[in-house]
C-alpha cells in the first residue's frame, strides 16, 4: 500500500523522537565525559594522531607530512628545547659514545627545536619509514647526503634553506642553531598529506607484564640514560645518571612509551672531525625489543624486511604490542650494551 504524505510525515517524526530519546538517555548515562554513551554514539571513530593515537586537536588530523629534525645531545648542548613537543623521539649512537636525537613532529608542533646538528648514515633509514618526510639537519658528509635523497626525503639542509634556522647569540656555535615546526613545513609538498601508522594503540594496562620502575641504558659517560616512572604523572622521565633530563624551559623530559631497540651497530668509513669513526645502527633486520608503558615492561622482538617497511614491534606471542596513546621515545641501543631494570 502506498504510503500518504501524511504518513511520511508522521514516520519522519518518529525517527527523530528516537534517535532524541537515544542520545537524553546516553546523556543520563554519563556521556558527558570522554569516552561516555553520547561520545560513543556520536563520535565512534574520532580521527587520531597517526604517530601519537591520540584524538586529533581540533577534530582533525594536519594535512601535513611527518617533520624530523635532527638534534644535538652533548653535555655542552644541553639542555635542548622542543623535545617534548615531538610526537616520536629516536635516541641514536653518533661518535665516541655520544648520542643525538632525532625529534618527529606531526600532530605537534614546536616554536622552537634546538641545537640543531648534523646528520648521520642511519637518519635516511629512520625517517624513511614516515613515508615522503621532511627531514632538517646542519648538514652532512657527501656519504650521508647521498643516502638522503636516494631516500627520497624533503631534504632541509641547512647550508641550503639557512633562511629558516637561526643562532642563538647566548650561546656557544656549534650548539646554538635552532628552528621551528612552522619554518620547515612550509617546505612541505602540498601534494603530501599524514605519513603511515607506525605504532598501535590502546589504553589497556597490560595487566600480565611485569610491573617496573627504571630501566637503564648506557650508552656511555655522556649518555648514561635512565628512565624512571612516574606513578603521579602517568609517564617515564628521563635522567641523565640520577641528574633529571631538563629542557630549556624547565620541564623534564618524558615520555608516555619508552621502546628499546636492540640493534647491531658497526663502525663506518665516515670519521668525525677528530677522526673517529661514526657508528652505523643497522635498522633494518630483527632483534629484541623492550617496550615500557604504564609502569610495565613488555620483552619481544622488533622485525623490519626492508628499507620500505615500517618496523613491527611483537609479544613472544607473536602478537603486536599496543602502545599507550601519546608520545614515545625509540632507544636506537647497541645489541653489545647491557638493559637493566627494576622496579
Amino acid at each position: 500500500m502506498a504510503m500518504t504524505r501524511r504518513g511520511r510525515l508522521s514516520s519522519i517524526v518518529g525517527i527523530v523522537v528516537i534517535v532524541g530519546a537515544v542520545a537524553v538517555g546516553a546523556l543520563a548515562l554519563g556521556g558527558k565525559g570522554p569516552g561516555g554513551l553520547v561520545d560513543r554514539f556520536v563520535h565512534k571513530n574520532p580521527p587520531r594522531c597517526p604517530l601519537t593515537g591520540q584524538i586529533a586537536p581540533g577534530g582533525a588530523v594536519p594535512n601535513r607530512p611527518a617533520l624530523a629534525v635532527k638534534v644535538e645531545n652533548l653535555p655542552e648542548s644541553r639542555p635542548q628545547t622542543g623535545l617534548n613537543d615531538a610526537d616520536i623521539v629516536f635516541e641514536e649512537p653518533v661518535e665516541a659514545g655520544i648520542t643525538r636525537f632525532i625529534a618527529v613532529y606531526q600532530c605537534s608542533s614546536a616554536s622552537r627545536i634546538e641545537p640543531v646538528r648534523s646528520a648521520r648514515m642511519e637518519d635516511a633509514d629512520v625517517v624513511r619509514q614516515f613515508g615522503h618526510a621532511l627531514f632538517a639537519h646542519a648538514g652532512g658528509v657527501p656519504k650521508v647526503t647521498d643516502r638522503l635523497h636516494a631516500a627520497h626525503l624533503v631534504d632541509l639542509n641547512f647550508i641550503k634553506y639557512a633562511s629558516d634556522f637561526l643562532r642563538d647569540p647566548s650561546r656557544l656555535a656549534p650548539h646554538n642553531l635552532y628552528t621551528s615546526t612552522s619554518g620547515l613545513w612550509k617546505h612541505a609538498p602540498k601534494k603530501d598529506g599524514p605519513p603511515p601508522v607506525l605504532f598501535t594503540y590502546n589504553r589497556d594496562k597490560p595487566t600480565t607484564a611485569r610491573r617496573v620502575a627504571w630501566v637503564h641504558l648506557p650508552f656511555s659517560d655522556y649518555s648514561d640514560v635512565y628512565w624512571r616512572w612516574s606513578q603521579k604523572s602517568a609517564v617515564w622521565l628521563r635522567y641523565h645518571g640520577t641528574v633529571p633530563h631538563t629542557l630549556s624551559d624547565g620541564s623534564q623530559v618524558r615520555a608516555k612509551n619508552v621502546v628499546v631497540q636492540v640493534v647491531k651497530v658497526t663502525l663506518s668509513q665516515i670519521t668525525d672531525v677528530n677522526g673517529v669513526n661514526s657508528p652505523f645502527a643497522h635498522v633494518v633486520g630483527h632483534g629484541k625489543a623492550y617496550v615500557f608503558r604504564n609502569g610495565r615492561m613488555i620483552v619481544g622482538r622488533w622485525s623490519r624486511s626492508g628499507l620500505n617497511e615500517t618496523t613491527t614491534f611483537t609479544d613472544r606471542q607473536g602478537t603486536v604490542i599496543p602502545l599507550m596513546p601519546g608520545n614515545t621515545w625509540v632507544e636506537l641501543y647497541p645489541s653489545d650494551h647491557k638493559v637493566t631494570f627494576g622496579s
